[in-house]
């Protein structure tokens, strides 16, 4: 799997990075560009497909994305929702598209870093079969509990868990999600033990958090208004820097978790023999779109960072999570089949 990023992946992302610094692309607000075989590139609607369900945060970034994106291009940029199977059937839609840059996928980093970790079989390879185009945001996990749990910090919720062992239960967007990795990571170094329930997307996890038929979660920023309402307890951010948005709330690695890390790289890719100077250009348009203060808001509003780096710059980041989230999976067995 490693050996596939580097030698599929990281190589034609590195391709569209090269086309962009070479000046090959016309000025960020034309309205079209060459695929490079004497098209017009965009001359339709584009489809972004995400492969999760309405509500959660990759739905959420590609729809703050989307309209600024289609008021860059042009054209009409629609956001269909293809969720289920941890994200591997929008992905496989989206990998057997044209490779015409009129599909594109919108995807949490799992789809690519952990699913081939965790799945005998998939029906695409994510390495071979789609192609990096911009990274939209680094999404962090808060984790959260709900109001009867009674803990006020993480070193009682520690303590709290390790003497009920089993009572607690957790949710995620399902298995080999962030979520759910920063759940088996928190278990791993704590030596706890409580029972994971998946969902089929964050949203309905943190549904059933706030009526009280899971005790606690790694939220992914679409609860924390939750939080600020007092209707969820934070505890703890699962990334090495603390949120600005709650810069009391301590990291796991601070608390005693050293090295705690569950952030992931949610962005946008596209079928793997999509023109290069497309990806090129929809990677300097969303990444100018990351960078206007509107949408830097918008997407800290969810907890996450805008992050408007180059196409090997993101294919690079996904083989170091492929990598850290590889370890974890081994070590826990962990397996969606």
């Amino acid at each position: 799997m490693n050996h596939d990023f580097q030698a599929n992946f990281i190589r034609r992302a590195l391709l569209a990075a090269l086309v962009v610094s070479a000046g090959l692309l016309p000025a960020a607000h034309a309205q079209t560009a060459s695929t490079g075989s004497g098209q017009v590139w965009p001359a339709k609607p584009i489809k972004v497909i995400v492969n999760f369900p309405p509500g959660g945060a990759a739905d959420q970034i590609a729809r703050i994305v989307a309209q600024p994106l289609q008021e860059a291009l042009g054209q009409p940029v629609v956001v269909e929702n293809r969720g289920g199977s941890g994200g591997n059937i929008g992905g496989d839609a989206v990998a057997k598209s044209p490779a015409d840059g009129y599909t594109l996928l919108m995807s949490s980093g799992g789809m690519v870093s952990v699913n081939p970790h965790i799945y005998a079989k998939m029906a695409f390879d994510p390495a071979k079969d789609l192609t990096p185009v911009a990274a939209a945001a680094r999404v962090l996990v808060f984790l959260v509990v709900r109001p009867g749990v009674p803990v006020n910090n993480i070193a009682e919720f520690i303590s709290y868990a390790k003497a009920n062992p089993g009572k607690l239960s957790y949710g995620s967007p399902g298995n080999g999600s962030s979520p759910h990795l920063a759940g088996e990571m928190l278990k791993s170094q704590t030596d706890i033990f409580a029972v994971h329930v998946p969902y089929r997307g964050a949203a309905p996890a943190l549904q059933d958090l706030l009526a009280g038929q899971i005790d606690f979660y790694f939220d992914p920023g679409i609860g924390l208004n939750q939080v600020r309402a007092g209707k969820l307890k934070l505890l703890a951010v699962g990334s090495p820097k603390r949120s600005p948005l709650f810069p009391d709330a301590p990291t796991l690695s601070e608390a005693g978790l050293k090295g705690f890390d569950a952030d992931t790289v949610f962005g946008f890719y596209a079928p793997a023999a999509t023109p290069t100077p497309v990806i090129a250009r929809l990677n300097q348009e969303i990444n100018r779109i990351l960078g206007t203060q509107a949408v830097k808001e918008r997407i800290a509003a969810l907890g996450g960072e805008a992050l408007p780096i180059t196409p090997a710059e993101f294919a690079t980041k996904a083989a170091e999570d492929s990598q850290r989230f590889g370890a974890i999976i081994k070590e826990r067995k962990i397996s969606a089949d």
